[in-house]
């Protein structure tokens, strides 16, 4: 039977194409644990796998199925460096903490690729990516940046694309120039979920699906969390629900917040090799951005919505059709098989949000669309942190990432307008 998460809008591709989708129980009364952990996306359980790992008791919980969040439903891409270019962020925090940053994230994205292909996990990884301007006026930012990561950054896999090369390498002429990055690439999210999960599950980590966490507070020098089946009493624990934090612990909520994206696969593209003849995946420069790749059986994943709102549409597929016939109009009567979305976790100035809320009680997530790496390592790095190691983590947590304005009542009004208002620019 199929699927229907509650959390999330639609029936993906990727959950239609992995071989089977391993089912875990709901917690059955109440437990105590060394370390607790609310979120099975990427951050839970890479954090919850490598505790395990260590001898660490471990109990995650998550309120539906390990992947219905952003980990399982994504857009597939990796991308390089942290959200924000390095050279924009150069400009605010400096050289040194632009290139621990930048360092960083290079780190994230070995560490994905590399324990995948330890555990055997395919996730069907493809090279190559494109970061296309729809705006004339940005060729000089974007060959500035080519230049700066080339030279003072070190990273040599990217280089400046001018229109025709554009062109030739989407099969589109939509865009006016961009920049290709063959030291980085896409995979099938979902495949790196189930993954996971089992390594986890191997590891001897006690994951639970279907317990939703209602409470979190401290008492008499324990992290207890309230379930809707029974009560977990931690030493300390780990918050990871990213876009889906609702109410559960406010600091997150004020910090990070759920917007909704939304993606469509189209059947496969028999007769238009000229679109993505090299595979690569594609950003482009909206600030309410668009994004797609090609699958590895041909099938065109488009992802982005004029505007983001909390609700989802009656027909996700009428959205993003009305989008791809934008950049490729010869594909208008393309069948698109599988229409979905999810709530994606951002922060004001698109940098990670990792803090201590509560004494022995740490939250992450807030990884603004850059997650497939970052969350998987921060995963990584929050066991680390549990046991006593120094972690690149505490970059993060020096990061100053202001609260949304607003408040609860008003927070996600202002949101809309201001996101609204940036994809008007968009246009122009």
């Amino acid at each position: 039977m199929t699927w229907q998460s509650p959390i999330s809008p639609g029936y993906s591709w990727y959950e239609a194409t992995i071989p089977e989708r391993p089912v875990f129980p709901v917690m059955p009364g109440s437990r105590k644990a060394d370390v607790a952990i609310i979120g099975g996306g990427y951050t839970g359980l890479q954090a919850a796998c490598n505790l395990a790992r260590s001898g660490t008791d471990v109990t995650l919980i998550d309120a539906c199925r390990f992947g219905d969040g952003a980990s399982g439903r994504n857009g597939g891409q990796f991308g390089t460096g942290q959200r924000v270019w390095a050279d924009e962020t150069e400009e605010v925090l400096g050289r040194e903490w632009a290139q621990r940053l930048f360092d960083m994230a290079e780190n994230a994205k070995r560490y994905v690729l590399g324990f995948a292909e330890e555990h055997a996990i395919d996730i069907e990884f493809m090279p190559g990516q494109l970061s296309v301007g729809h705006k004339a006026s940005l060729e000089r930012d974007y060959r500035n940046h080519v230049e700066a990561m080339t030279g003072r950054y070190g990273y040599p896999h990217l280089s400046f694309m001018d229109r025709e090369e554009t062109v030739s390498r989407l099969g589109s002429s939509h865009y006016h120039f961009g920049i290709r990055d063959t030291g980085t690439g896409h995979i099938h999210p979902m495949k790196l979920v189930v993954g996971l999960a089992r390594q986890a599950a191997l590891a001897g980590a006690n994951l639970y699906e279907g317990t939703k966490a209602l409470k979190i507070e401290k008492k008499g020098g324990a992290v207890v969390i309230e379930t809707t089946s029974g009560t977990i009493t931690a030493d300390r624990a780990l918050i990871a629900c990213n876009g889906y934090i609702g109410n559960l612990e406010p600091v997150t909520a004020s910090h990070v917040m759920p917007i909704r994206s939304f993606i469509g696969a189209t059947t496969v593209l028999h007769g238009h090799p000229e679109i993505l003849p090299g595979g690569e995946s594609v950003d482009d420069s909206r600030f309410v951005v668009r994004y797609f790749r090609k699958s590895k059986d041909g099938r065109l994943l488009f992802g982005g919505r004029e505007a983001y709102t909390a609700d989802n549409p009656r027909d996700i597929s009428v959205h993003i059709r009305r989008q791809i016939c934008e950049i490729y109009p010869d594909l208008a009567d393309v069948e698109i098989t599988h229409a979905w979305g999810g709530s994606v976790g951002i922060t004001m100035p698109r940098q990670p949000f990792c803090r201590e809320v509560m004494p022995g009680v740490t939250t992450i997530g807030g990884y603004s669309g850059h997650g497939v790496m970052l969350a998987n390592y921060c995963g990584k790095l929050y066991a680390e942190l549990a046991l006593g190691k120094s972690t690149e983590l505490d970059l993060l947590k020096q990061l100053k990432i202001p609260a949304f304005p607003g408040g609860t009542r008003f927070r996600s009004a202002l949101l809309f307008l201001a996101l609204s208002w940036y994809a008007l620019r968009d246009r122009f």
